[in-house]
Formats: structure tokens, sequence, C-alpha cells
């Protein structure tokens, strides 16, 4: 998997040990990089499971929003977490109904290539109605040697103008 769940199940512990497996991975929030193969005491405050993404990982980040049916998310923050070649396919659809089992709904292809930190956004395929023909993605590299907190709010990165 590309992110790793560390839910507490210890009553009042705010700290748990974590298994990293072989490879590198990041801490979702703080964004400090883990080499893996080690177990480690990591903080698990009240508000928040502690929660890691492998390298070579590609997560797309949208606004929160309460309904299925609120109005599409225009701006979408993509974290692409160094270390590793990575893939991703963005899957869209109405949200409301079931036309997706009639072939309304589109993807949008990523790719990540880490020897050249390239990343690629693919071609759009599919179609549904009220779908953004162009939509923006705020692209972010998280890198192992520059610590890059998570920021919902003000994300940085490279803004992308994307038309499909």
């Amino acid at each position: 998997g590309r992110l790793m769940a560390c839910p507490v199940s210890e009553y009042k512990a705010r700290s748990r040990n974590v298994v990293f497996p072989q490879g590198g991975w990041y801490d979702l929030y703080s964004g400090k990089y883990i080499k893996g193969g080690q177990t480690l005491t990591v903080e698990a405050p009240y508000e928040r499971i502690p929660v890691f993404a492998r390298e070579g990982s590609i997560l797309p980040l949208g606004p929160l929003m309460w309904w299925t049916d609120e109005k599409p998310a225009d701006l979408i923050h993509i974290l692409v977490y160094e270390g590793a070649d990575g893939q991703f396919t963005l899957y869209e659809d109405e949200g409301t109904n079931y036309n997706y089992e009639h072939g309304k709904y589109a993807t949008i292809p990523f790719s990540y290539d880490d020897t050249t930190h390239r990343f690629t956004i693919g071609q759009r395929k599919g179609s549904f109605p009220g779908m953004l023909k162009t939509r923006k993605f705020m692209v972010e590299l998280v890198r192992k040697d520059h610590v890059t907190p998570l920021d919902l709010y003000s994300p940085g990165g490279i803004m992308v103008t994307y038309t499909g």
C-alpha cells in the first residue's frame, strides 16, 4: 500500500510503536523522512491517527466537502513523495447516482519518475455530465532532505492548469 495508518488501540495512549517495512516512509503531517526496516515510537495525539506515506506515493488531496453533490473540486493538491517511481489514477464521477455503471466517469493518470524528478499528468479518458473541462492541480514534491509539513490551507508547489 501507499499509506500506512497506525491507529492507537491502547486506552489513553498518546504514542505507539510502529514497525516500518523496508523502503522509505514520510510522516504525512510533518513531512519527515523515515528509513524503513526499523521500529520507532511515534507520537499519536488524541486528534489524529499516525499516517505514513511510502516513497513513490502520489497522493491527491481535495478540499473538505460535506456532501457528494457539492460543486466539483476545481483545485486538487497533489503530494508526490520522492524516493521511488510512482503511479496513480484519479477517478471522478457525478457522485450522486449510478451512472458510472454505464460508463459515465473519467480517469486521469499521474506518474512520477524518481530518477529525473519528472511528474506527468496523462490524457483524461471518459467523461460525465457536469465534469470540469479545465481544472487546476497544485503539485508538490516532498523530498527526503527538505522537511515539508502538510498544509491543506495554503499548499506549496507548482500550479498546473489541466485541460485534459
